[in-house]
């Protein structure tokens, strides 16, 4: 007799939801919440969520509305009487609001909730066995399920620099240590292209810390579109960001209380370091080889229904080596939980899922850039771009930096759009749901917006899209125009 339906490892905000998602059926399930296996975390904290990506935006938002209050449009100027004295953002002040925020939210994955709910919660870390029957055993338990689920934490990838690892560095899991340092660091270097990076290199540059962001790559966020990302790769300047690009980080020293990197052939001081280089996989400690589990270069193979090699064993997250987004992990793991419980039917669509990067402007897209579809379909295509300044909203707010573009091919199908500039998370979702339905351009175009929002960018640049189109087709044009003067004449 089996002791559950599915059993989840998990230790990540996934894995509480994919337990949350399984109670909506009668099924028995457990949730095993490993120990932290991370080197950078402390000792002290024994349940390892991934809480870093929540702390971080909480954070930017902070100091992005505290940056705001400071401009001074208006003459306001909170708490200061001499007009001659610059505001100053007071960061205790910024981070109790981020601690307060990330506490309230830590509410909502409470294990209690899940307990209530039916969900055995099993403390511990564990590793799969074959024999004599698969079982997952955690502790002294051995659990025995019809399927189980990854959805376990992964880890920071620690580059190979010299002296790193002696030098001291912070990571996205530990971000908050960061900001509960006895005293704001005056200087900060970013390692890595990861978008946790861009977002906390213009967080602190806004608090006033002197911030030198280095990548790699020949441009920051380089998988987005170029213009988009080189519009962010501006406004961080304009805070105060020090970009370096093309550039590899090969030393890291301690010297005298200072850390210095050697990055290309720049000697860069800073206080403190961040990494953000990605993150990396930590299959070992689970055994999943004797479970019949196969892997290509480090990453899980899986197929559509996201089914391991061992069919009874489904990944979702970080871990199945997907988009490292949240809410796309959740996306997989009502595919999972729905396949694991009943019979493997359904396949996970990535087709129409948004994503977002938190800088200031936001960037958020959705299917193709510009570069992946013209490799895809050659001239088949047609680009549109519209700009926040032509919105009337945007005007109302002073806040006209960005813009919007479609990219489709001639017969109005949606391949990707890009979104940068205020509220670009929250504009892209009429596109992705458009995308997602197999609707076309015209759909997007056609659609009457509140007078006055800042979706209106969304029409109007789908207005824009479809009259680039028709201006193309000259056999339309003489079409049209030939029925007119007919008309004309006739008249």
């Amino acid at each position: 007799m089996l002791d559950y339906d599915l059993v989840i490892i998990g230790g990540t905000p996934a894995g509480r939801y994919a337990a949350l998602t399984a109670t909506n059926f009668p099924a028995r399930v457990a949730l095993v919440e490993p120990l932290s296996n991370s080197p950078d975390l402390p000792t002290e904290e024994k349940v390892s969520i991934d809480l870093g990506l929540r702390y971080s935006q909480t954070l930017s938002e902070a100091a992005r509305f505290a940056h705001q209050i400071g401009r001074q449009q208006f003459g306001v100027r909170p708490d200061v009487a001499d007009a001659s004295v610059p505001v100053e953002l007071r960061f205790d002040g910024v981070f109790n609001w981020a601690e307060g925020v990330v506490s309230n939210l830590a509410e909502i994955d409470d294990l209690g909730v899940l307990a209530a709910r039916g969900v055995d919660i099993i403390f511990g870390s564990g590793e799969f066995v074959a024999k004599p029957k698969l079982a997952f055993v955690a502790g002294d338990r051995s659990l025995r399920s019809r399927c189980y689920l990854l959805a376990c934490p992964t880890l920071p990838t620690i580059p190979n620099i010299e002296g790193l690892l002696s030098a001291g560095f912070f990571t996205s899991e530990t971000v908050a240590q960061l900001a509960k340092l006895p005293q704001l660091p005056q200087s900060l270097a970013v390692v890595g292209a990861d978008p946790s990076g861009v977002e906390v290199a213009q967080t602190f540059a806004r608090l006033g810390v002197a911030v030198t962001l280095v990548v790699k790559a020949s441009r920051i966020l380089a998988k987005e579109d170029r213009e988009a990302a080189g519009l962010v790769q501006a406004a961080m300047e304009a805070v105060g960001v020090r970009i370096l690009t093309a550039t590899e980080v090969t030393q890291a020293r301690a010297i005298d209380g200072k850390k210095w990197i050697q990055a290309g052939r720049a000697a860069i001081e800073a206080e403190e370091i961040f990494l953000a280089a990605g993150r990396g996989h930590n299959f070992a400690s689970l055994n999943l080889e004797a479970a019949g589990v196969k892997f290509n270069n480090q990453r899980l193979i899986l197929n559509e229904k996201l089914q391991t090699t061992n069919s009874r064993i489904y990944a979702i997250g970080d871990v199945a080596g997907g988009y490292p987004f949240p809410h796309i992990a959740n996306c997989e793991a009502a595919v999972a939980v729905k396949n694991a419980l009943f019979l493997p039917l359904f396949q996970i669509d990535y087709r129409g899922i948004p994503w977002a990067i938190f800088s200031d402007p936001q960037l958020a897209r959705v299917g193709l850039t510009e570069a992946q579809a013209r490799r895809r379909f050659g001239d088949d295509l047609i680009v549109c771009r519209e700009y926040f300044k032509n919105v009337e909203r945007a005007q109302m707010c002073g806040e006209t930096t960005g813009f919007c573009k479609i990219v489709g091919r001639r017969n109005g199908e949606i391949l990707g759009a890009s979104i940068v500039g205020p509220q670009a998370a929250e504009l892209i979702h009429a596109i992705a749901l458009a995308v997602r339905h197999g609707m076309k351009v015209e759909a997007i175009a056609e659609l009457p917006y509140i007078w006055s929002s800042f979706s209106a960018i969304s029409g109007q640049t789908a207005a824009s899209w479809e009259s680039q189109r028709l201006g193309s087709n000259s056999f339309i044009q003489n079409l049209w125009e030939n029925l007119f003067h007919w008309r004309r004449y006739w008249k």
